[in-house]
């Protein structure tokens, strides 16, 4: 099989994590997350950061080619910069990681 088609058939993971940060700590949270995802590098396939509308509610979504690459990316920095944003959490957030199963790309004019 070519390695083209072996690298059609490799899923990405996602790492999703849905929470609630204390009243006017979402700008604050933001920086924070844009900033750890900086740090990344191998493996890193892009990174989301939703915020439902009038609330400090979001689902972050930091999509991996392998799992063992998101452990291999938790850098010192990293840890620095995830303490920093843990007491910005109203409380402790919902993880978990999901295989993508399908991947849709949009139409670019």
């Amino acid at each position: 099989m070519s390695e083209e088609f072996l690298d059609f058939l490799q899923h990405k993971y996602a790492y999703v994590a849905i929470g609630e940060f204390k009243p006017g700590k979402f700008a604050e949270a933001q920086r924070l997350y844009e900033k750890a995802v900086s740090t990344y590098k191998q493996g890193f396939k892009g990174a989301f950061l939703l915020q439902k509308p009038g609330t400090d509610e979001g689902i972050a979504i930091i999509m991996w080619e392998k799992l063992e690459d998101m452990e291999s990316n938790h850098s010192e920095m990293y840890q620095k910069i995830l303490a920093e944003m843990t007491p910005l959490f109203a409380k402790s957030p919902v993880t978990d990681f999901y295989e993508v199963s399908s991947e849709i790309e949009g139409y670019s004019d």
